[in-house]
């Protein structure tokens, strides 16, 4: 067999391997109470984040930033980003990726709000931490980019789920 032929048709084994690999199959029960306990540790983290985000928020001294009310309420939107945004249902098989035209804009919202709330709630951790003096305008600003990373984080999912049931339609 020359050379030239080998390149071509591992192409094409490869081509339609990923094509058997995508089959969408029913997940067993086991795997289903598996994806439960990865999304309420997804909801665990996303509350810790509201968390250290209200703790940073309590060095402006405001009293709405210090009540348990407000904590409570940063926890409870940081659980809910992380535990919609995060673990999107995945589409079943949609042929191979040259025949897709389109990005999916839901992976890259989360990868964004994931990526820009986890900033966020890293710089809230270390102000407590290091002790850092920072001012007030710099706190807000962490705030406003947690807040807006775990909407976006919302978003995604939003976006996700919408597709998939619109696609479980057709």
């Amino acid at each position: 067999m020359k050379m030239s032929n080998v390149v071509p048709s591992a192409l094409s084994a490869a081509k339609y391997t990923y094509g058997a690999a995508t089959i969408w199959v029913a997940p067993s029960p086991l795997i289903k109470s598996a994806h439960f306990l990865e999304r309420i540790g997804l909801a665990t983290i996303g509350g810790s984040c509201g968390m250290y985000v209200a703790a940073a928020l309590m060095r402006l001294e405001h009293e709405l930033f210090g009540s348990v009310w407000f904590i409570l309420l940063l926890m409870l939107y940081g659980a809910f980003s992380f535990y919609i945004g995060i673990d999107l249902p995945r589409h079943r098989a949609q042929g191979l990726p040259e025949e897709r035209s389109h990005t999916d804009a839901a992976e890259i919202f989360s990868a964004a709000g994931t990526f820009i709330a986890a900033i966020a709630a890293f710089l809230s951790v270390s102000m407590i931490v290091v002790d850092q003096v920072v001012s007030h305008g710099s706190i807000v600003v962490i705030a406003g980019c947690w807040a807006i990373g775990s909407l976006v984080q919302i978003s995604a999912g939003t976006i996700a789920r919408n597709s998939v049931a619109e696609a479980g339609r057709e």
